[in-house]
């Protein structure tokens, strides 16, 4: 790929805005189309505002800033697109809208323009499925915020042209990005292996182990993540949450690894979806509710443990079914979710062996196969081996 090719965005919303406002910032002209009235001219004026308020802060000359927005072209019909080497779509999550589209866009561009989706959850697979060259189809999946966060998903379908992936990757590096190749399968490896770190934190707040606000503070104070599940899952919404995990959970055909939980459905019932509703698992707003921290130190300690070990059985299952290599694996969750560390990487500090008792203990006690643990972490047991 050119580093000066035309790259078409489909969607102006936040996600799509964010990715025109990453291939502009890597010196691509972009065309910015969206079917809704407006909304294309109402994302290049809340870009407009951002780029004030990063110039205001020192983030961007006034100069820089120009030369992106001036990089950004509004496309007023998808034709406008035709003149694109790439078009990277970022609409919404209905596979039928999506392969529409491609099939539209086939026969507006010549053979040669690779066609990307940043679909989270559907098949790149079946997708490609509705375009007669499927083998130009790739996911490239960003992460929100796209211009902040730095991991990009590149997910080559079972139909994808063997040497596209490499190229995307050269192409994401050329953007600043961290880029990982990872399989076609659901949640591909961020909201694969990610599951463990809410559901597993409902179920221990389901048992009585702890109230939420000290699972957030153990995982936090103990294991260094930046936000507590339930904290995060607020910021997220817990609708999108919920529907995260329930489409995993059926595109593995119901393995109870993924189960949805009947608390967080119930949140979204109720309508306390987190931040954006005034109410989540905590309350925002005016009335501010100030987490409380009783747990003792020890039960902090076998949470943090209780989590991570279904978060590191994740990764390695993941890589025992050559999702991804260990080392993209790792890169995926420091740098799409901010863990403090890779997964495997954090195994290896106690060692597979530790892990695993961990995990046959929650089996022996719970009888439930949510708790099986990889083959590949009983292997490296067995064999005292290291991830790296």
């Amino acid at each position: 790929m050119k580093d000066q090719i035309r790259i078409g965005v489909i969607g102006a919303g936040t996600m799509g805005t964010g990715i025109a406002q990453v291939a502009a910032q890597a010196g691509h002209p972009v065309v910015l189309f969206d079917t809704r009235p407006g909304a294309v001219e109402a994302a290049l004026k809340t870009l407009a505002n951002t780029m004030d308020k990063l110039v205001a802060k020192g983030k961007f000359t006034r100069a820089d800033a120009d030369a992106l927005l001036s990089a950004i072209a509004p496309a007023g019909k998808l034709e406008d697109l035709s003149t694109c080497g790439l078009v990277v779509e970022a609409i919404i999550e209905d596979l039928a809208i999506k392969k529409k589209l491609f099939a539209d866009l086939e026969a507006i561009l010549g053979p040669d323009p690779i066609l990307a989706t940043n679909t989270s959850s559907l098949s790149i697979t079946a997708i490609a499925a509705a375009c007669k060259k499927p083998e130009r189809v790739i996911g490239l999946h960003f992460f929100n915020p796209a211009p902040v966060l730095p991991l990009v998903e590149v997910v080559p379908g079972m139909t994808t042209d063997p040497g596209l992936p490499t190229r995307c990757v050269t192409l994401m590096h050329a953007w600043g990005k961290a880029p990982v190749i990872c399989k076609d399968t659901p949640g591909f490896i961020v909201n694969r292996v990610a599951r463990p770190f809410y559901g597993e934190s409902i179920r221990i707040y389901e048992e009585g182990i702890a109230d939420m606000a000290s699972i957030d503070h153990a995982l936090k104070s103990i294991g260094g993540f930046r936000m507590g599940p339930f904290e995060l899952m607020d910021l997220i919404g817990n609708d999108i949450n919920f529907a995260v995990t329930r489409s995993v959970w059926e595109a593995f055909f119901y393995d109870p690894r993924y189960k949805p939980s009947l608390t967080q459905q119930r949140q979204v019932e109720s309508g306390r979806l987190g931040r954006k509703s005034g109410r989540g698992y905590y309350q925002y707003g005016d009335a501010v509710v100030k987490p409380v921290f009783e747990v003792a130190p020890e039960t902090a300690e076998a949470i943090t443990e209780r989590v991570l070990a279904m978060l590191i059985n994740e990764a390695a299952d993941a890589l025992f079914l050559q999702l991804a290599t260990k080392e993209d694996l790792d890169l995926a969750m420091t740098k799409g979710v901010n863990y403090p560390k890779g997964l495997l990487a954090w195994a290896d500090e106690k060692g597979a062996a530790h892990w695993l008792g961990r995990l046959e203990t929650l089996q022996e006690e719970h009888g439930e196969d949510r708790y099986r643990p990889s083959p590949l972490l009983r292997r490296m047991a067995r064999s005292g081996t290291r991830f790296h």
